[in-house]
């Protein structure tokens, strides 16, 4: 929690009152620490608490003394019985009346402030609940988009597959080529690829002329395989996937071919 976020939580207001908690307590604690400025701002907010109940406090009604010494003095219901004066002691400045009615508007003041820091948690929980949900429609959205592009790939009426069977080296491997007649373009789909080890990464190689040419690099991020747009070839004789350092090889590294076949 920022501390523009500490300050409008309202704990400060909570630890001001008395009411906080052992945990709040603690963590406001921490905060006047780690920010000695917010001293001030709670002593602003104990003068603001004060200020609020002397001008919320209400003078007591005129029957309040009759009603008063009723209660002192139960049975004298025609209250014709002189009742001694009653004098309330001076307590902090003010009289006991008003500390009274001041305590019922801090009271009251209180159960807004909690009030609103519940509502407050709640908002943040909320938001936070509805982060997750974006994130986790927007990873289904990437994923949804990516099976769509797989299948246009897959049912172009120009793509021609080609099966990259696996060497002595990975025999269980095999990884597919749809080569566009049309424009030559090459997409490859590495879903049944031997998972990478770290720091290497797969590397797509088009025999063309007898010359092995880079084809690109194969994205297997996290685990994650879908048919990826290589470079593009007019022609080609084959085609061979080989696994290299992160980032490529000029050249191919031949006793770490994975897959090959030939058109």
């Amino acid at each position: 929690m920022t501390k523009e976020e500490f300050i409008s939580s309202g704990l400060l207001e909570l630890y001001a009152t008395g009411i906080s908690s052992q945990e709040e307590s603690r963590m406001v604690q921490e905060y006047l620490t780690k920010y000695p400025d917010l001293l001030e701002e709670l002593k602003q907010i104990e003068i603001s608490l004060e200020k609020y109940a002397q001008a919320n406090s209400i003078a007591p009604a005129a029957s309040f003394k009759e009603k008063l010494m009723q209660r002192v003095f139960p049975g004298e219901e025609d209250n014709k019985v002189t009742a001694p004066v009653i004098y309330m002691k001076k307590q902090g400045g003010g009289s006991f009346i008003f500390k009274l009615l001041a305590a019922a508007s801090v009271i009251l003041l209180l159960v807004s402030i909690i009030l609103n820091y519940t509502i407050y948690r709640k908002y943040h929980d909320t938001k936070d609940a509805l982060q997750i949900a974006q994130q986790k429609m927007e990873q289904q959205d990437k994923s949804n988009r990516a099976m769509s592009e797989d299948l246009n790939v897959m049912t172009n009426k120009y793509a021609q597959p080609v099966v990259l069977s696996g060497t002595a080296k990975s025999p269980e491997a095999v990884a597919k080529i749809f080569w566009m007649k049309n424009t030559g373009q090459v997409y490859v789909d590495p879903t049944n690829l031997p998972q990478v080890p770290a720091g290497k990464q797969y590397q797509l190689w088009a025999i063309v002329d007898g010359k092995p040419l880079d084809a690109g690099m194969i994205t297997t991020k996290k685990g994650i395989y879908h048919i990826q747009k290589m470079k593009s070839f007019g022609k080609a004789d084959a085609f061979a996937i080989t696994l290299e350092k992160e980032g490529g090889s000029p050249t191919p590294t031949m006793d770490a071919m994975i897959v090959s076949t030939k058109l």
